[in-house]
């Protein structure tokens, strides 16, 4: 189970264009085509929060000529068309490697509480870095901003905990039959069970790090690595004394979690799908550098999260 960042294809001080964003996701996925030669079943999921903070920032712009779409449509929207991209470029780069797997974009719903009193926090940055100017306009309009981990102010949303993906079944039959499936995309469209109604969308971006980690699970994956733009987890993190950590114990991660060291809207959520997979399956849960993840594999870098020692 690959779970991919939006920002490794909206990078950070280079311009969010369609071409940009092919050229990072054609970048991104020879690490993939490795691991298809080695044999691997494969599941990708990927983030949305640059590209899903630009399509709301799209639809409040054009308000007064259309309808504006609603947040959870949006994280569909997205999870088709960045699935596009990456299913287009992995075809291609394992045309040219003349590797024969089929690959599929699935668009996944999310299953979350409706109670959820994680609904009435927006603690999720989406969007790009914002200029002091944008935050007053923001405010003005009673849009919710905070800083980010890199401290940069960012536009905020609810992030609801998931509790299962709707079409697992589908999921686990075209990995089954040797297809790499990119699901979950953005974390996929939260919806929730309504007794009488059936599904009903929220209004919310879920975090794709810990939907992976349940889909992680509940496909019996061996591995969940996590890929961002960090090398490590660093204890210490924006101090001079920081430093990447290689392994820790399930125990270790969560000690680090409730010591506070780790950022709300970052890798704390990382740290805890990564944990969390580690603790429910036995298996391995990586967080790495996204160019290094064949060797973060291997444990030549990256930090690894087991169960026991």
């Amino acid at each position: 189970m690959l779970a991919l960042g939006g920002n490794a294809l909206a990078c950070e001080g280079e311009e969010p264009t369609v071409v940009n964003q092919f050229r990072r996701a054609r970048e991104s996925m020879a690490m993939v085509v490795e691991l298809a030669r080695a044999g691997w079943q494969i599941v990708l999921v990927h983030g949305n929060g640059p590209q899903v903070g630009d399509e709301l920032a799209r639809n409040e712009a054009a308000r007064r000529l259309v309808q504006p779409l609603p947040l959870g449509v949006l994280v569909a929207e997205t999870a088709g068309w960045i699935g596009y991209m990456l299913q287009q470029s992995l075809q291609n780069a394992l045309g040219a490697a003349r590797l024969r797997r089929d690959v599929v974009t699935l668009v996944t719903q999310t299953l979350v509480d409706r109670y959820d009193p994680a609904l009435g926090r927006p603690t999720k940055p989406i969007g790009h870095a914002l200029t002091e100017v944008e935050v007053a306009r923001l405010r003005e309009a009673e849009r919710a901003v905070g800083r980010d981990g890199a401290g940069n102010w960012r536009r905020m949303t609810a992030s609801p905990m998931p509790l299962g993906v709707v079409e697992l079944p589908v999921v686990r039959t075209l990995v089954q039959q040797g297809t790499i499936v990119i699901a979950a995309g953005g974390g996929g469209p939260p919806v929730y069970d309504d007794p009488l109604l059936g599904l009903e969308g929220v209004d919310a971006v879920v975090d794709k790090d810990r939907v992976a980690a349940i889909l992680a699970s509940q496909l019996g994956a061996e591995v969940l690595m996590i890929l961002t733009n960090v090398d490590a987890v660093f204890e210490g993190w924006g101090t001079p004394a920081a430093r990447p950590i290689a392994r820790m114990t399930v125990a270790q991660a969560e000690s680090l979690i409730a010591a506070g060291g780790l950022d709300e809207g970052g890798m704390r959520p990382k740290v805890e799908a990564a944990a969390g997979f580690a603790r429910a399956s036995g298996g391995r849960g990586i967080i790495a550098r996204l160019s290094g993840g064949p060797a973060a594999l291997r444990g030549q870098t990256g930090t690894t999260i087991t169960r026991d020692t």
